[in-house]
């Protein structure tokens, strides 16, 4: 082959999507972006638990809780019902616990050692 001559090689096809249909992505994981929100998708992935449960377990007051709660809510992150007087919020979002498993395989190595 010559110097002058190119050879076309076959071209990845990309894959879909722009940086304006990544908006709502990038401002949900915003708000996942913060150590007392982390912790309470970990904690919301193993069972259902009460705005005191959780404020109690991420060492917060209850108002600052629901604040939190509220914001992973409104990205459809939880869900919560309630039962009488107590609401119980939930994951919504399956696709957090892979997200988590990421997180806690990166940051918290000594999870997976437990997890195996």
């Amino acid at each position: 082959m010559s110097k002058n001559e190119t050879t076309t090689e076959p071209v990845a096809e990309k894959p879909i999507g722009s940086p304006e249909a990544f908006a709502d992505a990038a401002e949900c994981l915003k708000t996942l972006a913060h150590p007392v929100r982390l912790r309470m998708v970990q904690l919301l992935l193993f069972g259902r638990y009460t705005v005191g449960e959780i404020a109690k377990d991420c060492g917060i007051p209850d108002n600052v809780a629901s604040d939190h709660l509220r914001l992973m809510q409104r990205c459809g992150f939880f869900t919560s019902e309630r039962e009488g007087r107590r609401v119980y919020y939930r994951v919504a979002e399956p696709h957090l616990a892979s997200l988590m498993n990421c997180i806690e395989s990166k940051f918290l190595p000594e999870a997976s050692k437990n997890a195996g």
